[in-house]
Order: C-alpha cells, then structure tokens, then sequence
C-alpha cells in the first residue's frame, strides 16, 4: 500500500487562525518506558521527529512531563529554529514523581511553573498552543476548570501563550472554559471502541473547534474487534490502519496525533489514515461501539 506523502490525509485545519495538517504526530512514546527517562535509540527519536516535519506534518503534540523534560527537549534539539508552519502543543496540569506517577498540578502557581518549564525545554518565548488537562487516569470527572483555565487565560494574555485547549474533560467543562477564552480544541480519549464522546465531536464540529483524541489506537491495550479484523482483511490492512481512517473520516474537525518512536511505523500510520472506507465499511465499524 503505498502514500504520496506529498498530500498527507485529511488536509488541513485551522487551530486559532494556525492552519495544521489533520494527520498530527505524538511525540510521547519518544520518551522511555512507562514516558520516564531517555529512549533507548536517542538517534531514533530525533530522526522520526525530523521524518515527520520532513513528510509535511505541521502539529506535534506533546508535554514537559514526559520523561519528564526528554520528549521537550528532543524536540528542541530536531527541529529547532522550528519551521514557521509548525504548530508545537503541550499540556499542563500534571507533573511526574518519582515513581512515575502523574498527581496533579492545576494550583496557580503550578500552572505557571509549568507553563514556564515549557518555554525553557522547547526553547520558545510563546507557547503555540496549551492544553489545560483535567480529570485523572480513568477519564473526565465533574468539577470546575474555572480557576486553573482563567490562569491559563491570564498567562495568555501576558503574551506567553497563543492558543488554548482543554483536555480530559467532560462536555459541560468545555463549555465553562469557553465562556473564559476561546477554546481551539478538545483532547480527549477517543477511538472505534471509545465513543463516548460522539456528541461532543459533532458539536464541536458545528462550532469549528478541533477535537484530539489521544490512544486513537487503544492506547496500551490496542483495540481487538472481529468488525475490525473482518474490514481490514477485506481492505487487505492492517487492524490499525483502518482505526485510524476511521478517525479520519468520522468528521473533519478530528485531528490525528497517532505517536511511535519509528520513522517507517510513522510512514505506516500516515498510509493507514489514509485509506478510504466505503459506507458499508464505516457501518461494520460503527457496531463497535455500539
């Protein structure tokens, strides 16, 4: 199966007023087991990372607290001075501890510590866009984003930040960090198995702001379904493949940020998005979940 990388799938969308490739790379895998420590082939990650921007892909998705610091500072030491088309976007509201945990960091002064470790890894005096995340390991919970998004707002205004986004979070939080700033995406979990947010996607659509899913793939247990196995196997693809041209089509304001740490599996993902799924297809896939 074969790509002109020329044109990656999708096309493009606007971020704020940043136009970006729908097709999206997600530097998180770049960083060592369990996103703690160095990769394994330092080479490697700085090549896919160049491999990515060198296929045409304008948003890179990641965050100082993978590593924490690495996937920042790989990234820095690719790509930058960064190409005026590329569109950087991290996340704040969680740091890392020693173990490898993720506690929360959402109190003013966290955000704007995080908000500044950031600048210093990726070498920017502003931030092209921030993703305030929410909720915890197991998804969204119920709760106000006012005060961690209004610092974000402040930060923002400061100049430090361009664009804004929210992530992990339910519907009604959305709504109450737009009537705050304006939101241009929505990074939530989300794939073929995942759909709780299929009316959330088709809102946002309708108000032109991008939505993100992350683990487009199931994430660590990679999605495992006979409707999907059937329809590759009849598109004589890969399983994953066609999870990701489901993304792709499922509605154009889905952004893809599908990670790996190798330069041919980025060019496999880029081919699978790609592929065109007939309505009979799409109506197999969509039984999933169901």
């Amino acid at each position: 199966m074969n790509t002109p990388f020329e044109a990656l799938p999708g096309g493009t969308w606007m971020l704020g007023d940043v136009p970006v490739t729908r097709f999206g790379y997600g530097a998180m895998q770049l960083a060592g087991p369990w996103v703690m420590g160095p990769p394994a082939d330092r080479a490697g990650a700085l090549a896919v990372l160049r491999e990515a921007v060198g296929l045409g892909i304008t948003h890179i998705d990641t965050s100082d607290a993978y590593g924490p610091r690495i996937t920042n500072e790989l990234i820095r030491e690719a790509l930058h001075p960064y190409p005026t088309s590329l569109l950087i976007a991290t996340k704040v509201g969680a740091t890392r501890d020693a173990q490898g945990g993720w506690p929360t960091a959402r109190r003013p002064e966290d955000l704007r510590q995080q908000v500044q470790d950031n600048l210093r890894s990726l070498g920017v005096e502003r931030l092209d866009l921030v993703n305030m995340r929410m909720g915890d390991a197991q998804g969204p919970r119920p709760g106000s984003i006012t005060e961690a998004f209004e610092t974000l707002a402040g930060l923002q205004q400061e100049g430090l930040i361009r664009h804004l986004g929210v992530s992990n979070v339910t519907a009604e939080q959305v709504e109450e960090a737009r009537g705050i700033a304006p939101v241009v995406c929505v990074q939530n979990m989300y794939n073929l198995a995942h759909r709780h947010d299929d009316a959330l996607v088709d809102h946002l659509a309708a108000e032109n702001i991008a939505y993100v899913p992350f683990f487009p793939l199931g994430g660590f247990t990679p999605l495992q379904s006979e409707a999907l196995s059937r329809v590759a196997d009849r598109l004589r693809a890969t399983p994953m493949s066609v999870a990701l041209a489901w993304l792709m089509q499922r509605s154009p304001n889905i952004l893809l940020i599908p990670g790996t740490s190798s330069a041919a599996h980025l060019r496999e993902n880029i081919a699978g998005a790609g592929l065109s799924l007939s309505r009979d297809d799409v109506v197999e896939l969509d039984t999933i979940g169901h």
